[in-house]
């Protein structure tokens, strides 16, 4: 878990700020972010990969030590073969023959694998537009919430907070604390229903003429029902007080997780109907691959990535960025 008996880096936003300042230096582009972020699982791919081209022929010996890496890196096996088949498919085809053009196809099945989750969240379709966001304690739920309400107003748009995980009073504080930092209103109580949050912060929203409402909800495992069953109620309120509403469900998956993100995924979707993905942590974690695992076994939009401590390292997901991050 997060909060405020144990801090993380993550967790701490005065810390996020500061780093989020370094990284806005003139040399640390995007790219370069998402390429540094995205180390470890290039070293468990890279020099093991470019070992295996070097052959410079995909036969059998070559397949069969690629799937082992592949799963290795929590690409899944339902993706590893998937990938496996298509760069058989090209060699056959190209007759690939050289180590760079080896990896060149198997880098074009992974973006033609991972492009259909990439898809941007349009926040314009709806005033107020409101978001919920569910995840396990220690994904990264609450502090994603203070980057978002950074991205959003960015673009010029009016923040609200929702202060919905009223199970633990240090998510209370972080968000508020998020909220000063950024200058956003967060409505929260110091104890009760969830789901009374919430529409309290929809109402205040509609009156204030806000853009957009980040409602945050208590972590939870996917094994525990009955609280799986009080995120669902939370939803159902938030229908009530508005029947477009939530106008995105964000799940927030810590990846370093690895193949259990696929199953929360898989259990959210069921409870709540998850609309989309934030991708946290890919800088503390050598399983980026669990992206394609999740593109072949339950596809949801990725909205967001997060590969750092700053404030602005979350950003919309990006197929193509994110294969060169991993192969160049």
């Amino acid at each position: 878990m997060f909060g405020f008996l144990k801090k993380s880096p993550d967790s701490d936003p005065t810390r996020a700020t500061d780093a989020g300042d370094a990284a806005n230096a003139p040399t640390a582009s995007w790219r370069q972010r998402l390429k540094a972020g995205l180390a470890r699982t290039r070293a468990q791919l890279g020099g093991k990969l470019k070992t295996l081209f070097a052959r410079g022929k995909v036969d059998d010996e070559l397949l069969e030590d690629l799937e082992a890496l592949l799963l290795t890196s929590d690409v899944g096996l339902d993706a590893t073969q998937h990938l496996l088949y298509q760069l058989r498919m090209r060699a056959k085809r190209d007759k690939l023959d050289t180590p760079e053009a080896i990896q060149r196809a198997l880098a074009e099945a992974l973006y033609d694998l991972l492009r259909p989750l990439e898809e941007a969240l349009d926040v314009g379709q709806h005033r107020p537009f409101i978001i919920m966001l569910a995840g396990v304690n220690g994904a990264g739920k609450t502090t994603s919430i203070g980057k978002l309400a950074k991205h959003y107003q960015a673009q010029g748009l009016s923040v609200l907070l929702a202060a919905g995980d009223t199970f633990r009073a240090a998510a209370r504080e972080q968000l508020q604390t998020w909220g000063e930092r950024n200058n956003v209103t967060v409505i929260a109580q110091q104890s009760g229903d969830p789901a009374a949050v919430i529409f309290d912060a929809m109402a205040a929203a509609r009156a204030r003429g806000i853009d957009i409402v980040l409602a945050d909800t208590a972590g939870r495992l996917p094994t525990q029902l009955h609280l799986m069953d009080e995120i669902a109620k939370v939803r159902r309120v938030i229908q009530k007080a508005d029947p477009s509403a939530p106008h995105e469900t964000l799940l927030v998956l810590d990846a370093t997780f690895g193949q259990n993100a696929v199953q929360q995924v898989m259990a959210f979707d069921k409870a709540i109907q998850v609309t989309g993905l934030v991708l946290t942590k890919l800088d503390g974690s050598a399983k980026g691959g669990v992206l394609a695992a999740i593109s072949r076994q339950c596809p949801k939009p990725v909205r967001f990535i997060g590969v750092g401590e700053g404030i602005d390292d979350l950003r919309p997901f990006s197929a193509r960025d994110f294969v060169d991050a991993l192969f160049e």
